[in-house]
């Protein structure tokens, strides 16, 4: 029974892992799209770049937290403390990641609307 909730685990953090990776190369594909179709904009303004990454950010942190719950997923039978280890330093490395492209969708949020508004940043 132990052996077969392990197989389920490992596939299912690999599934999960898929789906991680989907969300980056989807990210970035329409990203990179935005940033083409914008190229030829004489009027190219900071608001739509930011526009971008705004949205490419968004794709990234839930990229992110797909990857935590997969090593979540991946070291919960029997780990090793060696497992933990490596668990703990990626979980903190995404966290910080994370909360930095939040603070930066926040700050990019506050831009646009203050760009939207005419108000002086």
């Amino acid at each position: 029974m132990e052996a077969a909730l392990h197989n389920i685990g490992h596939v299912l953090a690999l599934v999960i892992e898929a789906i991680a990776l989907f969300l980056i190369a989807m990210g970035t594909a329409e990203a990179l799209i935005n940033m083409v179709r914008l190229l030829p904009t004489a009027t190219l303004t900071g608001q739509r770049r930011r526009s971008v990454w705004l949205d490419f950010a968004q794709w990234l942190i839930a990229a992110l937290t797909f990857q935590l719950a997969a090593d979540l997923i991946g070291t919960s039978f029997a780990p090793t403390w060696n497992e933990i280890g490596h668990l703990a330093a990626i979980a903190g490395i995404r966290t910080f990641l994370s909360y930095f492209l939040d603070k930066e969708i926040e700050n990019t949020r506050r831009l646009q609307l203050d760009g939207a508004t005419g108000r002086a940043a």
